[in-house]
């Protein structure tokens, strides 16, 4: 199974930071926040990775290279080499299925590139279990951060996410996928993830479980001082 980085975004909030350094190659307690991701997926026997680029893609790629520093073999789908700038969270996995998927069943992991969970195992029994369910997406949800209060998602009593059940917890930007949630979005198409998921919920075609290990979004230069306090 290959895995998915997001890593298009400009990152507008932490600027000045990102006007010169793309989101996922901030460092965070000593490496870049996309490094602790290709780390874990190597761990985990995830040696196949596409990561998408927009803003300052060049930089992403000049950094990474092919990725063999990190015990994995990257694959670039470059959005704004080809589109322009980003294509969101749907978008730009529609743009990079032929790199990660042969048919429309298949399944791949996914994890935001600006998002920091350095416990998180991308384990090969999950992913068995994913693949075997039939569901579209499989989540893995946290507590509400302050910024984030009213969540996304609850989970039902036969583990299914549903907008409609308290608690509410937000997606951790970490899951198993299949191609078919994105099956009706155009290769070039900018389009967020975020409905789809809803109506994957509401469809009842979305699995969930909550993680209950350290998790932030690296969404304002605040929180990235923060991880970076030493002690």
């Amino acid at each position: 199974m290959k895995a998915l980085i997001l890593a298009a975004g400009r990152g507008e909030r932490m600027r000045p930071l990102t006007d010169h350094t793309p989101k996922p190659l901030l460092v965070v307690r000593g490496k870049p926040l996309i490094v602790w991701h290709l780390e874990a997926l190597s761990r985990g026997g995830v040696h196949e990775v596409v990561i998408n680029t927009a803003w300052l893609e060049e930089r992403i790629v000049d950094t990474l290279g092919d990725g063999s520093h990190h015990g994995v073999h990257i694959h670039y789908s470059l959005e704004g080499r080809d589109h322009g700038g980003a294509l969101e969270t749907a978008g730009g996995m529609a743009k990079a299925l032929p790199l990660l998927t042969d048919a429309s069943t298949d399944c791949f992991w996914v994890v935001s590139g600006d998002v920091f969970l350095p416990g998180f195992e991308f384990d090969a029994g999950a992913a068995q279990r994913f693949a075997q369910s039939g569901k579209d997406a499989h989540l893995w949800l946290v507590r509400n951060a302050p910024h984030h209060p009213l969540g996304d998602f609850g989970i039902d009593a036969q583990g299914l996410a549903s907008r409609h059940i308290e608690p509410r917890l937000t997606w951790a930007s970490v899951g198993l996928f299949r191609a078919s949630i994105v099956a009706g979005v155009a290769v070039g198409q900018k389009l967020p993830l975020t409905p789809l998921l809803q109506a994957g919920a509401d469809a009842g075609r979305i699995s969930a479980q909550r993680y209950e290990g350290p998790w932030t979004d690296v969404g304002t230069v605040e929180r990235l001082n923060t991880l970076n306090v030493p002690g």
